[in-house]
Parts: C-alpha cells; structure tokens; sequence
C-alpha cells in the first residue's frame, strides 16, 4: 500500500494501532539517533554556534514523527517512541553540558528523574492496554525544555550568560515536575477507571 493511502478508504488509516514499522516510527528513531550524536557532539566541543543551530533544526522536528503519524494511523509503539525521543533529546544534551561544567547538576537531575518515572509509568500502564492523556502543559514543557537547552549551547554572550542558563535550567526543571505532579494526579484518576486516551510526554 503507498503512503498516501491509495486502495483504502478515504480517510482510513494506513497503519493499525499495533504496526511498528511506521514512516512516522522511522523518523521517531531518526530523531533518537541525531539525540545520541548531539550529545556526543556536545560532550566534545562544547557550546557554540553551530551546536546552537544544530538544536534549533532538531528541536523543531518535534512534531514531525506525530504529524505523519496522524496522517497515516496512530500507533501503540509510536505514542510510546515519539516522548521517548523527545526525552532522549534534552536530557542527553543537558547531561552533556553538565559534564563540560556548563550547568548545574541539581536541575538536570530533577529533569531526568521527572522523566524517567513519567516513562516507567508509561510502559506500566501500556501493559494494561491504556495511556495516559497527553496536557497541553505537556507541550509547553517541552518547549521550556528545548529552549533552557538552546540558551545552554549558544557561546558566551555578556557577563550574565551563565546565571541566564541556569535560570531557564531551574525554570525547566519547575515546570517538568509541575507537569509530573498533573500526571500523579491524572493517574490516580485513572487507576479508578476515570478514563483512557492518547500518550503522554
């Protein structure tokens, strides 16, 4: 069947629910791939132009992956893949540039742990055939996120460059465990069958 659907219905989806070869998981993987040479990337040579313009192109294809996926059909295996990478993407960059010493460690870490729990629950719930709604707060994390991660990669501009970073850092890092404490409270709800719906980030 072609990508744009011909043979089938119109509007029909491409792909079911439980397809894992997907265009859009092909660009999900794509993406956790430039994820892992960012941060090699930046481990090595550290802030700069190049690395700054360099996230600005990854970060904008956040949507990319879910844009094809809701053309062609979505999937269990990319509501799971598409957060993932999201979070690859961040966290690998930022552990990079705490390892340079260019951020504070506390804020990363509560990043990461945030994160990670979000992804074990995650996993846990889909063995149950559930997911947890996405929030828009979710998105403007996201965003928060990428741009503290930006901010961190550009050279040294002005003598307050270092307390701006750590400010957007720790103001990520706030709103990253806000939004956990919405989805505490959304598991809650739905451990006592409230609802299901579309992934989470």
């Amino acid at each position: 069947m072609s990508a744009s659907g011909a043979g089938s219905p119109a509007g029909s989806p491409t792909f079911g629910a439980s397809a894992i070869r997907t265009p859009a998981n092909a660009v999900t993987f794509l993406r956790l791939i430039a994820g892992l040479v960012m941060f090699g990337l930046v481990w090595a040579m550290g802030p700069g132009w190049g690395m700054a313009v360099a996230w600005l192109v990854l970060a904008s294809t956040d949507g990319l992956d879910g844009f094809v996926a809701r053309r062609q059909g979505v999937t269990r295996s990319g509501a799971f893949l598409d957060p993932l990478a999201d979070k690859v993407l961040v966290l690998g960059v930022l552990a990079a540039l705490v390892a340079r010493g260019e951020v504070w460690w506390v804020p990363v870490a509560l990043i990461a742990l945030r994160e990670v729990w979000m992804s074990l629950y995650r996993v846990r719930v889909a063995g149950s055939g559930v997911s947890v709604p996405a929030r828009a707060s979710a998105k403007v994390k996201t965003l928060v996120q990428d741009i503290a991660v930006g901010l961190g990669l550009l050279p040294v501009i002005g003598s307050h460059h270092e307390t701006v970073v750590n400010a957007a850092v720790w103001f990520a890092a706030a709103l990253t465990l806000w939004t956990g404490l919405q989805y505490l409270a959304d598991a809650r709800r739905l451990a006592h069958g409230a609802y299901g719906g579309s992934g989470a980030s």
